[in-house]
């Protein structure tokens, strides 16, 4: 009996390392072959751009000498894998506001030969392997300059943040309309493009509002995450205490699309703030929030740590970056995204997060056409199925998306751990994660990563459910468990 076991074991390990090998084999090709057609997709839109548009619009894959010369003073830098903004005349960004993964995304098979080599190098002596490392990425532009007794510093500067910057702060044309490849209905491009689309629910009865919640969708979807979930399915006694507010991020759903923001983490942080705290004088609230999200809930209850009563994270994209690491950032892209064709919301991560111009042909034929799509959905399933869900999909423009998964969750990788240390140690609120099992983008162990740097978190792993129905599928018994958070959350 035994034996039978260890060898139907066997068997599973040995099929487990076929598929691991094939998958990797698989990927290798298929990601390669992406490589390729995204830098044909490249001059593919740069004239259409122009035929469209009558002006060459910049991208991360462009790498010019004129395009670094500026005189607007002081330019957006990326130093020693860490990028950096410095003035440009009369305003600035804050540092470490841009990802660099915008700009520096190298090939697979370019990876993989790195790799190689480094593997090669530790199997000989140190001496014999003394060579230093040099990341090239398409769309920037390499300056080295060094000082006496200092090392060399190598500084990255990238011509399509500089062009963006340029509109933004130096007076330059600023692209205020959505692009030829944007849809133009106005669901997506609201009237008012300084404040986000705001779903709110509270008292009708003349009760007197006593808390009130902030909920803040993930990414590629909407309000409708939660106005379509679970605000129907709240108690009677909580739509009568709490006032619900559901936002649309900034880029995403019924929300401002600008062309020329960067959507960094500081922005969409504003764009809450003056979107809900101000105008509806939120003075302390609850956070749920699902995915993406909850690295935007972090940030603003470290920015407000005596106003948030609790904060439920729900699959929070959390990956500890390792001590001695030298560009968090690309670590936190390669856990994302890390170019595997299996399983199939991973390989979409990817396709996303490392295909500038692929990922924009997929809004063009996806978001830019997202009306066809929905009466297609409706006519396939006789209108029986509820579309919140795909309308949160494709109700983004590629720009907004791009720069906010690159500008969020890759470059918030240096900043995640100091946020947990202050709800750990500032913040006397409640902490709830929330995951899926089976989820397939984000691994549990993101979840347990959080517990780990505070220890007062309760995570709970739901079992059977995955990045979407950890909610969705659930939803009266979400709403029965959120109740019960805010009842117990502490004063």
């Amino acid at each position: 009996m035994r034996k039978a076991m260890r060898g139907s074991i066997s068997v599973r390990q040995a099929m487990a390392t076929f598929g691991s090998a094939l998958n990797d084999a698989l990927s290798l090709i298929v990601f390669s072959f992406l490589d390729l057609l995204d830098i044909l997709f490249c001059f593919l839109y740069k004239i259409l751009d122009y035929i469209m548009e009558s002006e060459w619009r910049p991208c991360y894959c462009s790498s010019s000498p004129k395009d670094m010369i500026t005189s607007f003073g002081k330019i957006l830098v990326s130093e020693s894998g860490r990028s950096k903004v410095v003035t440009l005349s009369s305003s600035k960004l804050q540092l470490e506001d841009i990802s660099d993964t915008l700009y520096c995304r190298s090939p697979l098979l370019s990876d993989v030969s790195r790799l190689t080599v480094n593997q090669l190098c530790r199997l000989k002596s140190a001496s014999s392997c003394d060579t230093s490392t040099v990341i090239t990425s398409r769309g920037s532009a390499v300056v080295r300059s060094s000082t006496a007794g200092s090392p060399t510093t190598t500084v990255t500067v990238n011509s399509a943040i500089i062009q963006t910057l340029q509109g933004k702060i130096g007076g330059h044309k600023s692209h205020l309309v959505p692009r030829w490849s944007d849809c133009h209905c106005a669901d997506c491009n609201p009237i008012s493009p300084d404040t986000l689309f705001v779903k709110a629910q509270g008292p009708t009865d003349g009760n007197i509002v006593e808390e009130d919640v902030l909920f803040i969708h993930g990414f590629i979807s909407s309000s409708s995450f939660w106005t379509e979930t679970v605000f129907p399915n709240f108690s009677s006694d909580a739509k009568s205490r709490y006032r619900m507010f559901a936002v649309d991020l900034l880029g995403f759903g019924r929300s401002p699309k600008p062309a020329d923001s960067l959507y960094t983490l500081r922005e969409h942080l504003e764009m809450i703030e003056r979107s809900v705290l101000e105008p509806y004088n939120v003075k302390s609230f609850h956070i749920v929030a699902h995915s993406l999200g909850s690295l935007i809930a972090l940030a603003l209850a470290v920015k407000y740590p005596g106003a948030v009563k609790s904060l439920t994270l729900i699959a929070p994209p959390f990956f500890p970056v390792p001590k001695g690491e030298q560009q968090p950032t690309q670590y936190v892209l390669r856990k994302v995204a890390p170019r595997r064709i299996w399983p199939l919301i991973g390989f979409g991560a990817s396709m996303i997060c490392w295909y500038e111009h692929l990922s924009r042909t997929v809004c063009v034929l996806l978001c830019k056409n997202h009306r066809f799509w929905d009466i297609a959905f409706r006519l396939v399933t006789f209108n029986r199925v509820r579309t919140y869900l795909m309308d949160g999909f494709f109700g983004h423009h590629h720009i907004g998306s791009f720069h906010t998964l690159h500008n969020v969750i890759c470059g918030s990788a240096g900043k995640v751990e100091t946020y947990l240390d202050v709800v750990r140690d500032q913040l006397n609120c409640s902490v709830t994660v929330y995951h899926g099992r089976n989820d397939e983008l984000l691994p549990i162990h993101c979840s347990y990563a959080v517990k780990s740097k505070v220890p007062r978190a309760q995570v709970k792993i739901i079992d059977r459910k995955d990045h979407v129905t950890i909610v969705v599928g659930r939803q009266k018994a979400f709403a029965r468990e959120l109740e019960e958070i805010w009842k117990n959350a502490k004063s």
